[in-house]
């Protein structure tokens, strides 16, 4: 009896959460097919859908190409940092060095400084190299906040991996970038994935340095979704459909990968 009282006890205080988290994505998307005066009236649950919304943010080039900008940045800084990150990560396992410990600390160190302090710099640096309003300077921006973060990740995930997988390797010939690629990589694919899925998540969502970074030609889609707050009065149908436009990869995403990465994150739980 008492079991049951406490799953329902978890079970409703779940559904609770979930709600709760649930309840403002579900007004943006209802608003988005809704028109700006209706969204302003007392009666938040008259809804008229139209489709005006979608037709103006689609209409609006600047929003088009910054989804496109997002999409590249996200896809370029995921990639190399899930690459780099993977590599630093098994050799800061498999490789004792004096100054390891000093190296994951420093990692962490980087990736806890807040985004606001370094988008100046960051400004003034890639200007002298004439790499700003440059999905490539910003993708080499966002990769210094999702490398530490993948390398972090990643450790316990290779830390779990028995040696004697190396020792066998090694015995056939495998050089150590043969292991890594070979045996450590499959091995910790739960984990890759998860770091895959966060670093596109981090990067795809990030606002500061691409509003700092990006003038016109290749702002990234949240800087473009702000722009619908306009000059004098919000643009609520728009800024929601854009909104709505911005969860679709983030809900492809999680929804197309929800078994692996709840199977990593379990993993990384239990290795860690």
């Amino acid at each position: 009896m008492k079991k049951t009282i406490v799953a329902w006890v978890v079970l409703i205080s779940a559904l609770v959460i979930v709600a709760v988290e649930l309840f403002p994505i579900t007004v943006i998307i209802f608003n988005g097919f809704k028109r700006d005066i209706d969204i302003w009236s007392k009666n938040p649950f008259y809804f008229k859908p139209t489709l005006m919304s979608y037709k103006n943010i689609f209409s609006n080039q600047d929003f088009v190409r910054s989804l496109k900008s997002s999409m590249i940045v996200a896809s370029l800084s995921t990639i190399v940092s899930v690459i780099f990150g993977a590599m630093a990560s098994y050799g800061l396992v498999r490789f004792n060095f004096k100054v390891n410990t000093l190296i994951v600390f420093i990692l962490l160190m980087l990736r806890m400084v807040p985004q606001m302090t370094l988008a100046l710099p960051f400004y003034v640096l890639f200007r002298t190299f004439n790499m700003n309003d440059n999905v490539f300077g910003l993708s080499l921006a966002h990769i210094s906040f999702n490398l530490p973060y993948v390398v972090a990740l990643l450790l316990p995930f290779f830390a779990s991996i028995p040696k004697e997988f190396e020792e066998a390797a090694k015995v056939d010939g495998c050089t150590s970038m043969g292991i890594f690629w070979r045996i450590f990589l499959p091995l910790a694919s739960a984990g890759i994935v998860v770091a895959t899925v966060f670093a596109f998540l981090l990067s795809w969502n990030e606002f500061i340095y691409g509003l700092v970074r990006t003038e016109s030609r290749d702002k990234t889609a949240p800087v473009a979704v702000n722009a619908f707050l306009g000059q004098y009065a919000p643009l609520w149908g728009q800024l929601s459909a854009a909104g709505t436009i911005m969860l679709l990869p983030v809900f492809a995403i999680t929804l197309g990968l929800q078994r692996y990465i709840i199977k990593g994150l379990s993993a990384g739980g239990i290795k860690g």
